[in-house]
């Protein structure tokens, strides 16, 4: 079943419970209303002929003296000694006797209700005792019963209404329902059409439609443009990434291809083998920086403690400044990135490298720095980009994939470069010395 048609089917069966529970509800006061008033009647009707049996006693014979109408029909009335024979009764009775055992209740003294049948009817009946008097009723019972036809048809008509009701609206809410949901779908249908296309031409500038509404849908189809564009600049730079990486070994190819060809036309020199391992490390130099690089882009999060003063210290720098402090990280990547920004540094800087750890604020920060002028302000962020500069031009693109690989960053300042990651904690709170060793107790 597709969404549209679930929707339908459950707002249906929802608003066909809600409205046949409310109309049980109902049926059921309603019909606890209709019983009281009946009960109500038959009992003020009671007493009347209790009053008439105790001021005018003559009269209870009388023809027609005890009928009355209640609702639609005629009450049946019959009134009985105390010995539970009949003195006197209503002419819709007809023929009829109501049974002398309903008014055995009434003459023990108390008053009652009960149901009963008078042939194929169904009937209410209240008896009701009557005073010990000197007439010929006295302490007897007065029965007064009406048909409980009609109530029994006004509860089946509520009934009837009710789920008629209930049919009603569970059709009205599935219309409207199948009405909302083809609205609030469409945008989503066109979404999966166009991404139906996009996927088949496999063009990934190409964007969903937008759907102009301020609600899921929208954020769903601006979210999934968002995607689109990543991958599109993640293509393009992987692009670009192939065709710089395809000119920076075309140099070295060109030149050893050149000095191959010297060298079987003309024979060895020294000139020649020097130019040849000259190429040969350059590729082989390129070879490791891609490698690296591709593996920054897919390893996974690092997990080892590593002592950033001691890469500090290993990075051959002219100076260290540096206090204990631990990350967690990739000790290797960690080393080639330290690497990369003192080779840089000597590279193109001037002067001596000074290389200086510190922590702060849960925060690691290694700083390599040079005595030259660094780089402009519009050349900060295009330093750490791919094949940017002299050499390979992937050293510094290595340095920012490590560090955002261990949750930091790397940014330049003039001749300062620095690398900013997460900090564990000093190690001197770690009970380590700053020189990596445990203190002996008693030894300075």
């Amino acid at each position: 079943m597709s969404t549209r048609l679930r929707s339908v089917v459950a707002s249906a069966v929802a608003t066909l419970l809600a409205v046949a529970l409310l109309g049980a509800v109902v049926d059921v006061l309603v019909a606890r209303h209709l019983h009281r008033a009946l009960d109500h009647t038959l009992r003020a009707r009671a007493v009347e002929v209790a009053q008439l049996a105790a001021s005018a006693p003559a009269l209870l014979t009388a023809p027609g003296a005890l009928d009355s109408p209640v609702g639609a029909t005629q009450a049946l009335v019959e009134v009985v000694d105390s010995r539970g024979r009949i003195v006197a009764r209503s002419l819709s009775l007809g023929g009829r006797v109501l049974s002398p055992a309903l008014a055995a209740p009434a003459l023990s003294g108390r008053g009652a209700y009960v149901s009963a049948e008078l042939g194929s009817t169904d009937l209410r009946v209240y008896a009701a005792p009557l005073a010990a008097t000197g007439h010929v009723a006295g302490g007897g019972a007065v029965l007064v019963a009406a048909s409980t036809a009609d109530l029994a048809d006004t509860i089946g008509a509520v009934e009837a209404l009710t789920l008629l009701g209930a049919v009603a609206a569970a059709l009205v809410g599935a219309a409207a329902v199948w009405f909302l949901m083809g609205r609030a779908l469409r945008p989503l249908v066109r979404l999966d059409r166009a991404a139906a296309e996009i996927g088949r031409t496999g063009d990934p500038r190409r964007r969903l439609p937008d759907p102009h509404r301020p609600d899921e849908v929208g954020r769903l189809a601006a979210t999934l443009n968002a995607m689109l564009e990543t991958l599109d600049r993640a293509r393009e730079n992987e692009r670009r990434f192939v065709a710089d990486a395809s000119h920076e070994l075309r140099t070295p190819l060109t030149a050893l291809r050149g000095n191959v060809e010297h060298l079987a036309r003309h024979g060895v020199s020294p000139e020649l083998v020097a130019d040849l391992q000259a190429d040969a490390e350059r590729l082989a130099r390129l070879a490791d920086d891609l490698l690296a690089l591709s593996r920054e882009d897919a390893a996974a999060a690092p997990g080892e403690e590593v002592r950033l003063d001691d890469l500090a210290r290993e990075a051959a720098a002219d100076a260290v400044e540096a206090e204990p402090v631990l990350v967690r990280g990739d000790r290797e990547a960690l080393e080639r990135a330290v690497r990369n920004l003192v080779e840089n540094a000597r590279r193109h800087g001037t002067g001596a490298v000074t290389v200086r750890v510190e922590a702060g604020d849960g925060v690691a920060r290694l700083e390599v720095r040079d005595e030259g002028p660094g780089v402009a302000d519009s050349e900060r962020e295009r330093v750490f980009e791919r094949f940017h500069g002299r050499g390979s031009g992937l050293g510094l693109a290595i340095v920012r994939a490590t560090a955002e690989r261990h949750g930091g960053r790397a940014y330049a300042r003039g001749a300062r470069f620095t690398i900013e990651l997460p900090a564990v904690r000093k190690a001197s709170e770690n009970g380590r010395h700053p020189s990596g060793e445990k203190r002996e107790k008693g030894l300075p």
